[in-house]
């Protein structure tokens, strides 16, 4: 197989995977927005805004992931261990939509109740999947992963570190500045880093 036929095979095997990718960030934002859609029919679980200042930075995450994975052109050879990690990290995103949007959230008296059940949960799998960006911004190139400073590594640090405290805190003083925290830092850094993509 000449070289042109490589990597014609790798540029068809990218956009193979990315359909994959698409369909699992596409179920997420469908139970996220469909979720949101149900808190506008009258229930008697009560909302909180805690709940849905994850929701709100659970729904940027997925946008920007979707977005920023078309860097994934840039990846030269695509092998099956590739795949494996690219469909479990977009899985994340899916597995904290579900969580925020339960079927089971009507057996608790808020949203806020819900979301203190299972905030071990929700953090284990929020610390996860910013520990796993750092493996997909390498894997997008030693010089891609080297342009976001000292500011990404301190960011990803800290953020793990925290959702380890508000894993173990039922605090809603804590929870609160965390999530508000949280959001902004995500606009912030979209805004900045990902506006464009080349």
């Amino acid at each position: 197989m000449s070289q042109t036929q490589i990597a014609q095979v790798d540029v068809d095997l990218y956009l193979h995977v990315r359909v994959l990718i698409s369909m699992i960030l596409g179920l997420s934002v469908a139970r996220l927005v469909g979720g949101v859609a149900s808190l506008i029919h009258p229930t008697p679980t009560r909302v909180s805004f805690i709940h849905l200042g994850w929701v709100a930075w659970v729904l940027l995450n997925v946008l920007g992931f979707w977005w920023w994975e078309f860097r994934l052109r840039l990846v030269e050879h695509w092998h099956l261990g590739l795949y494996v990690f690219v469909c479990l990290y977009a899985s994340m995103y899916y597995f904290l939509s579900a969580l925020l949007f339960s079927d089971h959230v009507e057996e608790h008296e808020s949203y806020l109740d819900y979301f203190m059940s299972r905030r071990v949960w929700f953090f284990g799998f929020a610390g996860l999947s910013e520990a796993l960006d750092v493996v997909d911004t390498w894997i997008k190139g030693v010089d891609h992963l080297r342009s976001f400073g000292t500011e990404y590594f301190a960011h990803i640090g800290v953020f793990v570190a925290l959702c380890a405290i508000a894993a173990w805190t039922r605090n809603l003083t804590f929870q609160a500045f965390f999530v508000v925290v949280s959001l902004a830092y995500e606009v912030s850094y979209l805004a900045r880093y990902f506006y464009t993509v080349s």
